[in-house]
């Protein structure tokens, strides 16, 4: 499945089979990993995450969740594919636990990228084929392969 945004991601983190038990703890692992990766304050990224979750439940549905906020410290939009090992609560609107979440961080002043990336992301785990394929992945670069074939990285 490919996406015709022009928006991208500049860089993609991937952890596959994460064990965690909460939503805060999705938050403070993807904030620990950006914050190893591109130096972006574990705090910012992990309050950002928070306060935006607190606006209103990130989960799709059907197990997936987008986590996302604007960082100022953030130049260029950056990603996170995470499974989990188990389905953890997000508050879905369906009741369904949540085992794919892919957390997404853009510049504060990029309203417009935010929007077409979120929408893009939206698109490519909606797909029930691209789920499934990301639930079958077992291998970082497999989950990688996925989303670079959507043409959202």
């Amino acid at each position: 499945m490919s996406l015709t945004s022009e928006a991208k991601l500049a860089d993609l983190l991937v952890f596959s089979q994460l064990s965690v038990h909460s939503k805060k703890r999705v938050f403070e692992s993807a904030a620990e990993a950006f914050c190893d990766v591109s130096g972006l304050s574990r705090e910012a990224v992990y309050r950002g995450l928070l306060d935006r979750e607190k606006l209103g439940s990130t989960a799709l549905g059907d197990g997936v969740a987008i986590p996302h906020c604007r960082i100022d410290e953030c130049n260029a939009p950056l990603g996170c594919l995470i499974t989990l090992s188990n389905p953890i609560d997000f508050s879905s609107s369906d009741g369904q636990g949540v085992d794919i979440v892919l957390v997404l961080l853009v510049p504060s002043q990029a309203a417009k990228e935010h929007l077409d990336l979120l929408a893009g992301a939206a698109t490519l785990l909606s797909n029930e084929q691209t789920r499934l394929a990301i639930r079958e992945a077992v291998e970082p670069v497999d989950l990688t392969e996925i989303v670079v074939k959507s043409g959202l990285l």
